[in-house]
């Protein structure tokens, strides 16, 4: 039987009253929980300075990496995501923030637009899905197969 363990990094706390868990690593395998650019957008917020897409979604990237980094590897550890987007006119900045975090070696993605989550202030939810034996840096192209 596989160990699942689960992830802990300071960099993203366990909320106390929470009903779910942020990373689980089973053997070489990470998955996250769906996350957003809270605390932090709801603190601007409340200063009057909402962070807009662009700027969520690079909080939620380096959330990916440090959960990713305490499972013991880095963010082109990371093979797939799932975007979630309050509104689908987003999608360029968070296409944006995209190329400037992952530094033009991308995971597979998905991206969907929501009607809501869960706190008004958020535009932005990514889970994800990292290999820790796989390096999106080393992948290769195959050769396309002509007749």
């Amino acid at each position: 039987m596989v160990v699942a363990d689960k992830i802990r990094t300071p960099l993203v706390p366990d909320m106390p009253t929470a009903s779910w868990t942020n990373a689980w690593r089973i053997g070489h395998e990470v998955v996250v929980s769906g996350m957003t650019g809270h605390p932090a957008t709801r603190e601007a917020a409340e200063r009057g300075a909402s962070l807009g897409a662009y700027e969520q979604t690079l909080v939620v990237l380096k959330k990916l990496e440090a959960l990713v980094t305490a499972a013991g590897g880095h963010k082109h550890n990371l093979i797939k995501t799932v975007v979630y987007l309050t509104d689908i006119a987003d999608k360029d900045e968070v296409g944006r923030a995209r190329r400037d975090f992952f530094d033009g070696v991308y995971p597979c993605a998905t991206l969907v637009a929501v009607s809501a989550l869960v706190f008004p202030e958020l535009r932005v939810e990514i889970d994800a899905w990292a290999r820790l034996d796989v390096d999106l840096r080393q992948a290769t192209t195959p050769l396309s197969k002509e007749s």
